[in-house]
């Protein structure tokens, strides 16, 4: 039983106040070097994308290996992060997060100055798994730092516009520097990105750990770890080979397997990775799912929608990044909008009503045709749905980490980090393939628009009604606050 803080109080016929406690310099300098390392993984996730083609040629790459240039980044930064998380809670955040920024920025350099595939997968590789150490040692210090209220509330707001902004600018960014200056500027903007935050990070960042170290779990790291890997595995190769292969269907096989043996040794250990009594906790449950959808039906778009401008609509590829870069403004706006938002809803219903907008403004994009004016149709559509997305990502932050205690952050934000992670891979194999599949690209656009809307539309009724306020008859005097049950099957 826990006193619900997310619901304005019974009685109150006064709004919260929406007023953040000021930063002092050292609070700005601590949130600069942290959003600026997540600013730069998200930057990583898309900035290649457009350069893969150039790459490939350079490289004497084939086509169906540079699905690897991916790949080979995505498999250690989603498979890793449980277990980062967890080394990070036990042995240091701020140890752990300065190893993870070293090691990314000699990925980078490697990657920057490949001489063959061999070589630049190798860095690929370990940029991913140095996005594993950075992203949930980098948030449990953002959580740790920040106290939960107003001030957490506007460093996540910052954290999650500039990730969302990552991804976007990096769509840009990445035809920019390829026509200008070749394919290696775009690993080379990553270096500098690292080797200017490292510097900074040892004065500034904090210590945190848990009290006592318990012994780490390795039986649940390993099958976590392993099930993770094969399934992102067999996730990002069917986007580019179908669900057919031999290989896609036994990585999927073992991947589910070997998850299911994690909740098995999960339930038996002492001291396990994740806390089962943790995931059944409404607000992480809910919250991780709204997580899920919200990322991985906005990639999907995304993607649907790149093809569509370019191939329908005859779109440049600079042409292609104006409109995801106004894409980019709106989410900056919808970043400082909504901390005050949560300030009058509260994280859970900012996250139902984030995801019912993205998924409204997600129903316009059904309308797209053939015609000139559908650019300015698709422009509207994905910036205002972006908007809502924006605040999805940041409630849905909220809303899992809030009322975790200290030493259980590294876990909160590495379940948090995990579903974006996998959110970003699913989305396309599972929905982006009917669009690349289909006879005519226009109508598997459609389709997947629909498909896309009615899944986040649905999530943000489950969400709304799963995490609906709970209170119990005689919980005290009228403004004493609401007792909520937070988990599962529990009053």
């Amino acid at each position: 039983m826990a006193i619900d803080t997310d619901s304005p109080t019974p009685g109150s016929t006064t709004t919260p106040p929406l007023d953040t406690p000021r930063m002092s310099t050292r609070d700005k300098l601590v949130l600069f070097v942290l959003c600026a390392a997540q600013f730069m993984v998200a930057l990583d996730f898309s900035v290649l994308n457009v350069a893969l083609p150039v790459l490939g040629a350079d490289l004497g790459m084939s086509q169906s290996a540079l699905q690897w240039a991916v790949t080979a980044f995505a498999l250690p930064s989603g498979g890793f992060l449980l277990l980062f998380g967890r080394i990070g809670d036990l042995y240091g955040r701020r140890k752990l997060f300065l190893m993870g920024l070293a090691l990314f920025a000699a990925a980078s350099v490697l990657a920057t100055f490949a001489w063959d595939p061999a070589s630049f997968l190798a860095g690929r590789a370990l940029q991913g798994l140095g996005a594993a150490v950075i992203v949930p040692s980098g948030m449990s210090l953002l959580t740790t730092t920040f106290a939960e209220g107003p001030a957490r509330d506007r460093a996540l707001g910052i954290s999650g516009t500039l990730m969302s902004l990552g991804f976007t600018i990096g769509m840009v960014a990445g035809g920019v520097l390829t026509d200008a200056l070749g394919w290696r500027s775009t690993m080379g903007l990553l270096a500098i990105f690292a080797l200017v935050v490292l510097p900074l990070a040892p004065g500034l960042l904090p210590e945190s750990r848990t009290p006592d170290r318990p012994h780490l779990d390795v039986p649940g790291a390993i099958t976590v770890t392993g099930g993770l890997l094969s399934l992102i595995y067999a996730l990002t190769t069917a986007a580019d080979h179908g669900f057919a292969r031999t290989d896609v269907i036994a990585t999927l096989i073992v991947g589910l397997a070997l998850l299911t043996a994690f909740v098995v040794v999960e339930s038996r250990t002492e001291a396990p990775l994740v806390s089962l009594p943790m995931l059944r906790r409404r607000t992480v449950a809910w919250g991780n799912l709204g997580g899920l959808v919200t990322f991985s039906m906005m990639s999907t778009v995304v993607f649907v929608l790149t093809l569509y401008l370019q191939e329908i609509l005859n779109l440049s590829a600079w042409e292609t990044g104006l409109v995801f870069g106004f894409q980019g403004v709106m989410s900056v706006i919808a970043g400082s909008l909504t901390p005050r938002f949560i300030g009058r809803l509260g994280a859970r219903r900012t996250l139902a009503v984030s995801l019912a907008g993205q998924g409204a403004f997600i129903v316009g994009l059904l309308f797209l045709n053939a015609d000139a004016w559908s650019v300015w149709l698709a422009t509207a559509a994905v910036s205002l749905a972006s908007m809502f997305h924006l605040g999805a990502i940041i409630s849905y932050g909220l809303t899992v980490t809030s009322g975790v205690p200290d030493e259980e952050q590294g876990l909160a934000t590495g379940l948090v980090t995990s579903t974006q992670q996998i959110g970003l891979t699913v989305g396309i194999p599972l929905l982006g393939v009917l669009a690349t599949t289909a006879d005519d690209l226009l109508s598997g656009t459609r389709t997947v628009m629909g498909l896309n809307a009615a899944i986040v539309l649905a999530a943000a009724a489950l969400i709304a009604l799963g995490l609906r306020t709970r209170r119990t008859a005689g919980s005290g005097t009228i403004g004493s606050g609401a007792v909520e049950a937070e988990s599962f099957g529990s009053r």
